[in-house]
């Protein structure tokens, strides 16, 4: 796929996978959701749900490194900066052939534009949380979050899948 058809498709997720609401027992339930599907899988995942600052569900999975939960600081930056995913931001970025750098008050160090966070946006209020991953490439860690985001929410995750990357 070519990065405007990426963009586009994960604009149409953002757009479909948002929230009534959004509780604790939410966050235990998709994360509970997530860690299963991950260790069936045997993925080397950071899990991290939450609201704010506040985290609500956090797990670190067989493989992962001590390197994961940085990767997850910077990505839900990113999300709360741009109020979009980790991973359309940085296909953004690659598609405007600008520099995703401190240059543009980005340090490197604090925000990350690969895939894996997203947005938890509830319906008439706007993005509140989100939810993220680190552990594998970033458009497997992003296409994870969107597979248990549709499985969660009961949306047909084959209408928002995205294809293989065009090299």
């Amino acid at each position: 796929m070519s990065l405007e058809q990426d963009i586009a498709i994960i604009t149409r997720q953002e757009e479909e996978l948002r929230f009534g609401h959004f509780s604790e027992a939410d966050a235990w339930a998709l994360g509970s959701l997530m860690r299963q599907h991950a260790e069936e899988r045997k993925l080397p995942f950071v899990i991290d749900i939450r609201i704010g600052d506040r985290p609500l569900f956090y797990m670190a999975l067989a493989g992962s490194t001590p390197e994961n939960p940085d990767w997850v600081r910077r990505k839900v930056n990113t999300v709360y900066r741009f109020h979009k995913s980790s991973y359309r931001v940085g296909r953004e970025y690659q598609l405007s052939g600008k520099a995703f750098d401190a240059s543009r008050g980005l340090d490197p160090m604090d925000y990350a534009n690969a895939g894996g966070g997203f947005p938890i946006h509830l319906k008439g209020t706007g993005v509140a949380g989100a939810v993220t991953v680190s552990g594998v490439p970033q458009r497997e860690d992003h296409g994870f979050v969107v597979e248990m985001l549709c499985r969660f929410l009961g949306v047909e995750h084959a209408m928002l899948e995205l294809g293989p990357e065009t090299p």
